[in-house]
């Protein structure tokens, strides 16, 4: 099975993980044509294992050789499509906005999580949830936006890793089978 690993807190905060040791760090789980896209913690892989083993494997792994805890969002690679193609905004919404993200989380989000998701919208910030993703419209650019990923985590007191739009489509681009 094809699958990418978004890592939480790689190359940003102090913690630099050079691509080619990251790759080394997954190759030693006896992953499989191991690759890396852009330096912030996005790896690509086969492995005959189970979304939640290769998780586990990869969270501990990483812990006990880089030092530092390493939250880990796994995907198939069909299911990273499946982010990528799925359209939670209008399209001309999309278009004019200064940033389209989204949230991987480990689990779907229960009522009350997602009702609070809801209310951080504002006038520049718009979400969707669906499945194990938050999807993040910002109108402006992020950085005039109050959101962020340590927001989301606060609010949900879970662990979870956004990523630009743009990088999960070349993402599903690139690796689709």
């Amino acid at each position: 099975m094809k699958y990418v690993a978004f890592l939480r807190a790689i190359n940003v905060s102090g913690r630099v993980v050079k691509m080619e040791a990251l790759r080394g760090h997954v190759e030693a789980l006896g992953f499989t044509d191991v690759a890396t896209h852009i330096a912030s913690g996005n790896l690509i892989f086969k492995s005959i294992s189970g979304q939640s083993s290769v998780k586990a494997a990869i969270e501990k792994h990483l812990q006990a050789s880089l030092g530092f805890e390493v939250a880990t969002f796994v995907r198939t690679i069909g299911e990273v499509g499946a982010v990528a193609r799925y359209q939670p905004f209008a399209k001309a919404a999309i278009a004019s906005a200064g940033a389209f993200c989204v949230g991987f989380l480990n689990q779907p989000l229960d009522q009350t999580a997602l009702e609070a998701v809801m209310g951080l919208r504002t006038p520049i910030d718009d979400f969707h949830v669906h499945k194990r993703e938050v999807y993040w419209l910002c109108a402006k650019k992020q950085s005039e936006s109050a959101f962020s990923n340590a927001k989301l985590e606060r609010l949900l007191s879970v662990p979870a890793t956004i990523r630009s739009m743009n990088t999960v489509a070349n993402l599903a681009a690139k690796y689709a089978i």
